[in-house]
């Protein structure tokens, strides 16, 4: 059980803090992954940005991610998506366009406050405050390993175990600190797990500043 996201954020710190990196940036899935990739960044002494992808959400069942979408428009479609009950082309057409245009709406919030942070060759660490199935997390390691990062590393406080070995195939390292059998909501590992709203992770990414005496490494 962690405290907060914090707590858990302070903790996969420790499990970060022995490796090398290369100019390190975090980047962050919103909302709650914000708090937790602040805290990363700050002890890592990285750059902090965001990565917008969002979940398709399955039919009479919104909280099932049958797939996701980047902010680029890639699109990542689960096996088991065509036989979950109501799907169909037309669904996802709907679905596809609602979340393109909340990933829209997010970007005009967040690239607002300044442009996206350089990839290319550089270690990137991509974090969320939880993972369930990894769907929103596939969809943005797909976005940034397009831009040729020198090493794509994932970082969370808890992921079922088949989620991440899913998400090894397609990242070069993953630090994960609990990983139950039996999952259920990610909230229930939490004792505060208080939403985010997008003013709380706007202000983080406005206010953060990367600590001094970390220069990039060539």
């Amino acid at each position: 059980m962690f405290r907060d996201r914090e707590d858990a954020a302070q903790q996969l710190a420790q499990r970060l803090k022995g490796r090398e990196f290369k100019d390190p940036l975090v980047l962050a899935i919103p909302r709650g992954g914000v708090v937790t990739g602040a805290v990363l960044a700050r002890e890592l002494g990285a750059e902090l940005d965001v990565v917008l992808a969002r979940k398709l959400r399955a039919p009479y069942q919104p909280e099932l991610a049958i797939g996701a979408i980047g902010e680029d428009g890639e699109e990542y479609l689960a096996d088991f998506a065509t036989g979950v009950m109501g799907f169909n082309e037309e669904y996802l057409e709907h679905e596809r366009a609602h979340q393109i245009a909340e990933i829209e709406r997010r970007k005009q919030r967040f690239r607002a406050l300044r442009p996206p942070a350089e990839v290319s060759g550089r270690s990137v660490i991509v974090t969320d405050d939880g993972i369930a199935t990894g769907a929103t997390m596939l969809a943005a390691l797909h976005v940034i390993r397009a831009k040729q990062p020198h090493e794509l590393i994932v970082a969370v406080p808890i992921a079922p175990p088949e989620t991440i070995a899913t998400l090894r195939h397609h990242c070069d390292a993953l630090e994960c600190l609990v990983a139950p059998a039996f999952m259920g909501g990610i909230s229930a590992y939490y004792a505060d797990f208080e939403q985010v709203e997008d003013e709380a992770a706007l202000s983080l990414l406005r206010d953060y500043r990367r600590p001094a005496g970390h220069p990039p490494t060539p």
